[in-house]
């Protein structure tokens, strides 16, 4: 039986990696194209040691149309799974033209050659920070869009947008996916998310401070309507995200399909403090800083519709996430 052939965009990423190890021991063929923004070929090693194989990989920059011709040259897709992306809040509102440049002129030439190559099944990796800033949580796929606070997210909106307009004039069939905060490793202890600069998502910041390799962990002011005052997320574990992405890829259906991938119930950033700190057994230091206009103070979403559709629900809880997570960043490897 010939395997089915998927190319993934910006494999090493911390959700990308997992992909490729969960798709790769599902039996399907994955091949890479990254330009090492913010990670390491070490991860293709680390990758190596859970597959006992290295995947196809190659160092292609997405805007560089003539070297992205040459993978579908070589290979037959059925599909790719896009997450490439910079992805920092706080260093979209400073580039915005950057941002505006990498995502989307890296999504445009990427869907170019998609169409070019007769490859129309995609999945994209979203974020349920395309919702309007005035819903209110649960949110459901029905809730408005089209307000962004920052240049990310007006990034993968517009994505989005322009996903939508391919499945409607082009044939695309597209599994639009919306995730926010997806935590802990895989269950070897050889992959995680790791960057190489200072980390921007929260968990991998509290784990740094409790390992005493930084010194507190910034909340962004305390005064929030919310159960602490601090602002609330849902948190997803990386294997129940990445399982939903085979049972996307499985269940792919003709047109835009929109789902929210999370657990459906939202932590403030001080209750991930004190959740953590009973698993490290020891105080975990945090400083109260100024206000980030662009932080909504409360986004957890309602998980129905993939519950019901594709008959999908997170599995693992919040609990076990940082005790795994914890025995990972402990680990010698």
């Amino acid at each position: 039986m010939n395997k089915k052939t998927i190319l993934v965009t910006w494999w090493m990423w911390y959700i990308g990696s997992h992909a490729i190890v969960a798709f790769e021991q599902a039996w399907y063929k994955t091949v890479i194209v990254d330009n090492l923004w913010n990670s390491s070929l070490k991860t293709l090693d680390w990758i190596e040691k859970i597959l006992w194989y290295k995947p196809d990989f190659f160092e292609v920059d997405l805007r560089n149309k003539v070297a992205l011709e040459e993978v579908f040259k070589k290979y037959r897709f059925d599909w790719v799974i896009h997450f490439a992306g910079l992805k920092a809040v706080w260093e979209s509102c400073e580039k915005p033209l950057e941002y505006f440049d990498n995502n989307l002129v890296w999504s445009i030439y990427l869907f170019e050659t998609m169409k070019k190559y007769s490859v129309k099944n995609i999945i994209f990796s979203s974020s349920a920070t395309v919702y309007n800033p005035d819903n209110k949580a649960p949110l459901n796929e029905s809730a408005k869009t089209w307000i962004t606070t920052n240049p990310y997210w007006t990034t993968k909106l517009l994505t989005e947008k322009i996903l939508e307009d391919l499945a409607k004039f082009s044939s695309f069939r597209v599994m639009n996916l919306r995730y926010f905060n997806p935590i802990w490793a895989h269950e070897s202890a050889y992959i995680w998310e790791n960057p190489e600069w200072k980390p921007n998502n929260l968990l991998p910041y509290i784990l740094k401070v409790a390992k005493w390799e930084l010194q507190e962990v910034g909340v962004f002011w305390d005064d929030y309507e919310t159960i602490d005052g601090t602002w609330v997320r849902d948190y997803i574990d990386v294997v129940d995200l990445i399982d939903w992405h085979l049972k996307a890829y499985e269940k792919i259906i003709d047109g835009f399909n929109t789902y929210n991938l999370w657990v459906g119930r939202g932590i403030s950033v001080l209750e991930m403090i004190k959740e953590t700190e009973k698993v490290v057994w020891r105080k975990i230091n945090y400083k109260i800083l100024n206000r980030r206009e662009w932080d909504l103070w409360i986004v957890y979403c309602n998980p129905e519709k993939a519950e019901k559709e594709l008959w999908w629900k997170a599995k693992i809880s919040l609990e076990d996430s940082l005790k795994n997570s914890w025995g990972f960043v402990n680990d010698s490897k």
